[in-house]
């Protein structure tokens, strides 16, 4: 062990050996001068791919640190001990998983490849939302990994998406903003995985999307939750989920309760989905004979409904809204 302290490491390779070695001894009684060592190689990676005052990180030197990192297990390590190391520490770790997710060694992103490899990483990254000392940290690993699609269609595919609906609604709003955020990114950034996860999942996903988000009792989670599932239903990637998800009562229903809401900001994301029920050429009976049915409300309440910066988009698509409903006539059930 004496061995570890005897010179700072000549090359970013050789701190990344030596950081790799130090973690295997963080669990000593006396482990103080190894965390000392520790926060300080983490310290000198940080500055070797971010840069320092002095200096812009160098590509050469971030090229040799990103292909010793994931040449073995040091990513494994550095997420292991994560709980072992001090405040500064970890969110000087945390800056470095950052930031090699997006190192390219001779033009390819390494880190993809080592996660394709070692996908459970990512079990023990989301199980970190439910330590509130940890969350942060580790979710914004987690997040910055999920830029890698094969790694997003692993989480997609599995049961962790589910947990998602309740990591939105902890009581730590920063935690739950975190979570949120992640949730966003999941489903939102890698198109095709995203468009294949909910045509696959597309009953079970909305109907906890509804209950468990859209429906919450907290206000901060049906406003983020309105505003994603427009982002997502808006997405040309995912028209046939959309065009499915419009042509359900169940689903009309709660997008109604949400334009009655008495934040404008809901209200306006609302409408957003809103519209797609009535642009659907193809609508249902039953969804034609809700709105009929609701139509002198609706028109009344879509009439006062107004963004608080002029919006000509808005203002066009809310008039199509109102000639839609207005010339609706009530269908038969089959």
């Amino acid at each position: 062990m004496k061995g570890l302290f005897k010179s700072k490491p000549r090359t970013p390779s050789d701190l990344v050996r030596q950081t790799r070695d130090l973690f295997l001894y963080i669990s000593l009684p006396d482990s103080k001068v190894v965390m000392a060592e520790l926060s300080r190689n983490i310290r000198d990676m940080k500055s070797i791919l971010y840069g320092n005052s002095e200096a812009e990180p160098v590509a050469e030197a971030c090229a040799q640190l990103t292909q010793e990192f994931f040449r073995e297990d040091t990513l494994r390590l550095l997420i292991t001990c994560l709980p072992k190391l001090n405040l500064e520490t970890r969110k000087d770790a945390t800056q470095v998983v950052a930031n090699l997710q997006r190192q390219q060694v001779n033009s390819k992103l390494i880190a993809s490849d080592y996660l394709e490899a070692n996908l459970d990483l990512m079990d023990v990254l989301i199980e970190g939302f439910e330590n509130t000392d940890l969350a942060l940290h580790y979710g914004a690993m987690f997040r910055e990994c999920i830029r890698h699609q094969i790694v997003a269609k692993y989480v997609l595919e599995s049961e962790h998406v589910k947990k998602f609906f309740d990591y939105i609604q902890l009581p730590n709003f920063d935690i739950a903003a975190d979570a949120a955020a992640t949730f966003k990114e999941l489903l939102t950034r890698h198109k095709s995985t995203v468009a294949e996860f909910l045509t696959n999942n597309e009953d079970w996903f909305f109907a906890d999307y509804n209950s468990k988000l859209l429906e919450s009792s907290n206000y901060i989670t049906r406003r983020q939750a309105i505003k994603l599932l427009g982002d997502i239903l808006l997405d040309r990637s995912n028209s046939a989920v959309m065009t499915k998800y419009v042509s359900s009562r169940d689903n009309l229903r709660i997008l109604m309760n949400l334009l009655r809401e008495s934040s404008k900001s809901i209200q306006i994301e609302a409408f957003h989905v809103f519209k797609l029920f009535v642009a659907n050429q193809n609508k249902p009976a039953d969804i034609v004979n809700i709105l009929v049915a609701n139509r002198s409300k609706l028109l009344r309440l879509l009439a006062d409904l107004k963004p608080d910066k002029e919006d000509e988009r808005f203002e066009a698509d809310k008039s199509q809204v109102l000639r839609e409903i207005a010339a609706l006539e009530p269908q038969d059930l089959a």
